[in-house]
C-alpha cells in the first residue's frame, strides 16, 4: 500500500509541475527521498515494479512476445562494490502468459512440446560472477535453469540507482534492467527452429528483457 501511497504522489507532483506556479500552491509537495547512502544488505523483489520479458523470432516476420507473471528474486548488494552482489530468481513457468493469445496456444507453450511445466514446474537463475562494466554497467554471468537443464547464462545490466529510504517508502530501494539472450535448443526444446537456410519457424534464440526493483533495509530513523 505505501508503494502505490508513493506512486499517488509523485504523479501528483508531476502534475502539480505542469499546471504552472499559479497552482502549485494549492497541489501536495512530493517529500525528498534520504540523501543517505544506499545501504548493503538484503533486498528483496518488489513484484508490483518488475517484469520478466521474453521475445522469439517468427516467421522472421516479428518477434513474438511473452512474459512470466510469478517470479521472485532475493538480492544482496553492495552499491560501493557492486561485483561482490548476487541474485537468486525462482520463476514459475506455468505463469508463462501473452496479449491477444489464441484459445489454447498457452496451453501448447506450457505443454510438453514447449517448457512442459508438469514435469518442470520451477525455471531458476543463480548468478556466479558479477562485474562491473563502466559506471553503471555490469555483466551478471549465472546459472540458468530450464526443462530440467542448467547451462550458463549472461545477462547484461544496469544498475539505475536508488536511494535510502523515502517518507512514504522507509526502506531502500534499488532499480535495475538487464537484458540476455540463450538458444532454447541448449535446454532442450526445440520443436520449431526452422531448418537451415530458412526462416519459417519460431527462432532458437530466446531474448530476455527484465526491470526490476528491489526493496532493502530500513531507515535508521524508520526501525
Amino acid at each position: 500500500m505505501k508503494q502505490l501511497t508513493l506512486i499517488a504522489l509523485l504523479a501528483l507532483g508531476a502534475a502539480a509541475a505542469q499546471s504552472g506556479a499559479a497552482d502549485s500552491k494549492s497541489a501536495p509537495e512530493v517529500p525528498p527521498p534520504s540523501t543517505a547512502a544506499v545501504p548493503a544488505g538484503a533486498y528483496t523483489l518488489d513484484k508490483a515494479h518488475s517484469s520478466l520479458v521474453m521475445r522469439l523470432d517468427h516467421l522472421g516476420f516479428s518477434y513474438f512476445t511473452a512474459r512470466f507473471t510469478r517470479f521472485d528474486a532475493d538480492l544482496k548488494l553492495d552499491p560501493a562494490n557492486l561485483a561482490t552482489s548476487s541474485v537468486k530468481v525462482n520463476v514459475d513457468p506455468r505463469s508463462l502468459d501473452s496479449d491477444n493469445a489464441p484459445a489454447g496456444f498457452m496451453d501448447q507453450l506450457r505443454g510438453e512440446m514447449w517448457l512442459d511445466v508438469a514435469k518442470y514446474p520451477q525455471l531458476t537463475f543463480r548468478s556466479t560472477k558479477v562485474e562491473r562494466v563502466g559506471a553503471k554497467g555490469l555483466r551478471i554471468a549465472g546459472d540458468l535453469t530450464l526443462h530440467g537443464v542448467t547451462k550458463p547464462v549472461v545477462l547484461n545490466g544496469t544498475y539505475n540507482g536508488g536511494y535510502a529510504g523515502h517518507p512514504m517508502d522507509p526502506h531502500a530501494r534499488v532499480g535495475f534492467s538487464a537484458t540476455g539472450t540463450f538458444k532454447r535448443s541448449d535446454f532442450g526444446i526445440a520443436y520449431g527452429i526452422p531448418a537451415p537456410g530458412t526462416t519459417m519457424g519460431v527462432g532458437d534464440a530466446v531474448n530476455m528483457v527484465i526491470e526490476t526493483e528491489f526493496s532493502g533495509p530500513p531507515l535508521a530513523s524508520a526501525k
